[in-house]
Order: C-alpha cells, then structure tokens, then sequence
C-alpha cells in the first residue's frame, strides 16, 4: 500500500485486525486513559451515525523497526490502576503489520466495548484489587422502549451502560431487556439477528428490534473505520508525525508526548513497564490512604536529577538525556522508592502529602548522596530523617509547591547540590541553606508569623494540613513507630452539650465550637499502646493514671486538666504551642 487514506473497514473487520495482531499499539503511545462514560458516549454516537474521525496508521515493514522498537497488543480487560499496562508482544521477525498513530482511545474503546471489559474504582472504596473495590462491568444497551429523553446530562439518545452482573441481574428483574454488547459478535448473519429477536419474541417490540439490527450494522456493515496509512520506515519521520497529530488537541497531555519520546528512545528497559512499575510499588507502601504518584511527577524526577533546566519541554529529552535516564534507572527508582517508605514511617499518606513535588528534594538528596540502600534504617541517619521532616511539613504548610514549582525545585537542587559538595563537614538534608535560599522571597520562604501560626492552631483534625502539623509540632518524637492524632479532651465531652450545662454563655459557646475542642489545640500524636490506653478517658485521668509527661505532650504545666476549665486549657496551650513554633523557625 501506499500513503494517503484507503478504503474504509468495518468495525469488525478492525476487531480481527486487532485479535489476529495485525494492529498493533507503538511504544510513542500513551496508555489507555478514556473513562466508562466516554465509551458509552462513544458508542452512542456510532450508533447515531455520527463521524468517529478518521484514524492514521503506520505500515511496519522494516526489520530493523521490529526488531529494534517495542510494541503491543490492545487491552482486552481494562481494571483501573492495577490492570492499564497493553500486553507485550516480540515483534523481532514478526509479520508485516500497522502500528496505531491517532486514535487509539477510541479503537482502543470500541474493542473494550464490543469485546472486552472495563473495571474501575467505586467511589468511597479503597484501591484493592477486589471485585468488591473494582467490580468488572461489561458494556450493555438498553433495549426496553425507546430513546432517552432529549434533555439527559449526557445528551445522549441510546442508553449504553456499562454494568457489572449484579447491576445486570436488577435492571432484568424490573423486566428491562438490557443487551450485553459483547454479543453481537456471535452472530454471522443478518438472519441470525432476526432468527434471534423471533426466538426472543420481540418482532412486536419496534425500538426493541430496530435496535439490535442497528448494533449489528454498525458492527459487520457499515464502513465506519476511515484511515491514512503511513508507510515511511523512518522512525523520526513517524515521530513527528505522532507529535504533530497529537499536540494540538486537549486529550493528549504535553507530558503524554514527552512519555512517549522517552519510551521510544530506551534501549534495554521497557520505560513505560518501569514507570508503571515503581508508581505500583510506591502505592503498595502503605495499605492506608496510599500514594499516588503520575509519570509527570517520575520525568520530572529525572529532569531534576540529571539536567540542569527541569522544564517540561522536547529539547530536554533528547536522545542522550533519555538514555542517561535509563541507564541510571536502577538507582532512580530505588530513591524514587525509599524515599515514599521514609516519608510513610514518618508518618504521611496520600492525603496529608499534598504536594508531591515536594518529595522530589527528598530524593534528589538520597539518589546524589548515595543513601538509598540505609536511608530507611531504624538506626541510621536520624539527624536527616528529623531535618526532612522539618522542612517537609513547613514546606507542605506554607504551600510553598503552590503554582509554577520550578523555579522552587532548582531553589531546593542548589542547596542541597551546596551541602553535598561541602567538604568542610559530613552533609546533612540542609534545612539552613533551604531557609536562607528562600528568605527574601515572601511566598516561598519558611518562616511563619503570629497570624499563620494563629491559623495553624485552629486546623480541624480531619484536615489534610492536621498531620503535618503535629508532626512539627513533635519532631522530637522517634517516628520508626505509628503515631495517631487523638484529642486531649475526648471529643466525646463536647457533643450533645447544652447550654444548661453552663454558667455562662461565653463557656457554652466556647466549648460548642468545633475549632476549639477539634482542632490542634486540643489535639496531639499518641502511638498505638498509648492510643489504646487514652480511648475516651477524661485528660486529668488519663495523664495521672499512665504518668504522662506533659512537656513532652506540649500540656501546660500549670494547666488545670479538669473538663471544666477546657478553655483556660486551651488558651494556655495555644501560647505554649505558639511560642514552641517561633523558637523553631528561629
């Protein structure tokens, strides 16, 4: 074949294409990323007879091609998160194939639809790998009675859902005929589809009928697959190609691109397999609230790591950069790694790290330092652990991530690059050369005034800011162990109040409000033997029975720990915690 667009196939023609291997997925090509509604809505349209676009295809002829570039099979079971990786396929000495270069989305959807599935997280579940937490849903139409309303969020007329067999088994016991898409493809004729509605008994059901005979025309008849066909052998010439189709819409993200030039340029590793890889491996880390981390935050790792300018722009991933990245891989995943397990002995999860950037520092200082193997040793290096905790959570507090991040990245390289090259002494994480980079800019620097600090105090528990600031607040706490927030006053006290237990209204209203008796006022870490001994045992009990010390819970020594007098309490600790943060930004 030659350049140009040819003539267009079926759907179906385009599955066996895809089953027997003759279509194929380049290593350029970002994973699957399309979202169950957008595959409803996809088939909708083809349903509709709505233009799909065309498609642009690369003949793969060459040997050298084959044998020196990765590519893959389609998805056939999609599960989000645990299961988005294409299968591998050895094309060294394969047959001659195409390879997809705009329009894998939508192939890719209308394959999952028509013969696969698609699973993806329940909202409010944890990320388990469960039918439980990821039900797999199959795509059906609703065949009942006639089109969806005019006026539906999704605008559309035929009601594709996908749906898991529990949802499948309530909507047929309501007597809805919902049919399973997958099914179409057991019939080799038209007369098949009629020798099926008449067993069915559905000649009498027009919507019924016509609908099944449109799925099955816009599956085995219509030529809906338009394409160009691209056979030039050069792979810069396909590259380009690639970068030019894509850039221009919405849905393939920069970054995407940047992805795909990396995956195409390495030798010996499969780079999208790795970086797949070390974001499992990093999310496996803690069964609680784990982390979640995107292969922007991984590039932009390595930029940070190896090249001096850290954007995100095609001239910093030249072939040289990209294999200097893979050949480094090894110890980068492993910083990548140990850094997530440090920061999750200290304490944090996904929630409370809300500026993944600002584990980049961590890791940088682990990769140039060469601490990767003992970083996370109980015995070792506690002085850095204290020190990355420390600026960790005041970074994470004053938002200094916030916005363009760049400038603040190279910032943190600078001194830390300073500390490591300073012969003088044995380097340590170098919060003092953080505080001086950054103290004459004023919404990035690290210390913290009397109407912050003010705000600080009154942070509810739940707050993904509460952590990191108790954290700071007991940086003296060895944090090898789980530490929990719990409140002084049992939060317990404080509910179902009313005002007939007060003599005042001022004391009434105080203890009613919640950023008093909820927030980091009232609140401290505790570990697991000291959580299970506090439960909701009254403070005066609680710190008399287990000889609590107060200086090391931050209690005013002169406080009065009975219920009754909670506000003088809290006032008293609000000046101790004030203060003990101001002498720690000293």
């Amino acid at each position: 074949m030659s350049n140009g667009f040819q003539t267009p196939i079926t759907i179906k023609e385009a599955i066996d294409y895809i089953d027997d291997g003759t279509y194929l997925l380049p290593a350029i090509q970002r994973k699957f990323v399309w979202r169950s509604e957008q595959i409803e809505v996809l088939f909708d349209s083809i349903m509709r007879g709505y233009p799909i676009s065309s498609f642009m295809f690369w003949e793969v002829k060459k040997a050298e091609i084959k044998n020196s570039f990765k590519f893959y099979r389609f998805l056939n079971e999609y599960r989000e998160f645990f299961k988005t990786d294409n299968p591998d396929i050895d094309t060294t000495g394969y047959k001659a194939f195409s390879a997809v270069i705009d329009g894998q989305q939508r192939l890719t959807s209308i394959y999952l639809g028509i013969k696969g599935s698609y699973a993806e997280k329940l909202p409010k579940k944890q990320w388990k790998d469960t039918e439980a937490n990821i039900p797999t849903k199959y795509l059906y139409l609703n065949l009942s009675n006639h089109l969806l309303p005019e006026e539906n969020e999704k605008q559309k007329h035929y009601d594709f859902r996908f749906l898991t067999k529990a949802e499948y088994k309530q909507k047929i016991n309501g007597n809805s005929i919902w049919y399973r898409v997958n099914d179409i493809l057991k019939f080799d004729s038209q007369n098949a589809v009629d020798n099926y509605i008449d067993n069915q008994g559905w000649l009498s059901k027009q919507f019924t009928k016509q609908s099944i005979r449109r799925l099955y025309e816009i599956v085995f008849t219509n030529t809906l697959i338009n394409y160009y066909l691209e056979d030039t052998q050069e792979i810069d010439t396909v590259l380009d190609i690639f970068i030019r189709t894509n850039s221009g819409g919405t849905s393939l993200s920069f970054s995407d691109l940047l992805m795909s030039i990396t995956t195409a340029n390495w030798e010996f590793l499969d780079a999208r397999r790795e970086m797949s890889d070390v974001r499992k491996k990093v999310f496996e880390i803690s069964n609680e609230e784990p982390f979640l981390i995107t292969k922007d935050f991984v590039l932009k790792t390595c930029l940070v790591l190896f090249n001096n300018d850290i954007k995100f722009q095609v001239r910093n991933f030249t072939q040289d950069k990209i294999r200097e990245f893979e050949s480094n891989w090894d110890g980068i995943k492993k910083s990548i790694i140990e850094s997530f397990t440090l920061l999750s002995k200290l304490g944090f999860n996904n929630q409370s790290l809300r500026a993944k950037n600002a584990v980049i520092p961590i890791i940088y200082y682990i990769y140039h330092r060469g601490i990767a193997n003992s970083i996370n040793s109980p015995i070792q290096y506690q002085q850095d652990k204290q020190l990355i905790k420390k600026w960790l959570c005041i970074a994470l507090l004053k938002g200094v991530f916030g916005g363009q991040s760049d400038a603040v990245l190279s910032g943190l390289r600078k001194a830390i690059q300073e500390e490591l090259s300073d012969t003088s002494k044995v380097a340590s994480f170098p919060f003092e050369r953080i505080k001086e980079e950054f103290k004459n800019n004023p919404a990035k620097n690290l210390s913290f005034d009397d109407e912050f600090i003010e705000a600080l105090l009154t942070t509810p528990k739940d707050a993904p800011e509460c952590f990191p600031i108790l954290a700071l607040i007991y940086s003296h706490f060895n944090f090898n162990q789980k530490y929990h927030k719990d409140h002084l006053h049992c939060a317990k006290s404080f509910h179902n109040i009313t005002r007939e237990d007060y003599k005042t209204n001022e004391d009434f209203s105080f203890d009613s409000d919640p950023l008093n008796w909820n927030s980091i006022a009232n609140l401290q870490l505790l570990n697991e033997v000291e959580n299970m001994s506090k439960g909701a045992v009254p403070l005066e009990e609680w710190v008399k029975a287990n000889n609590i010390s107060k200086s090391d819970k931050f209690i005013p020594d002169d406080a009065s720990l009975k219920r009754s007098d909670f506000k003088m309490f809290i006032e008293m600790r609000k000046e101790l915690l004030k203060s003990h943060l101001e002498n720690m930004m000293k």
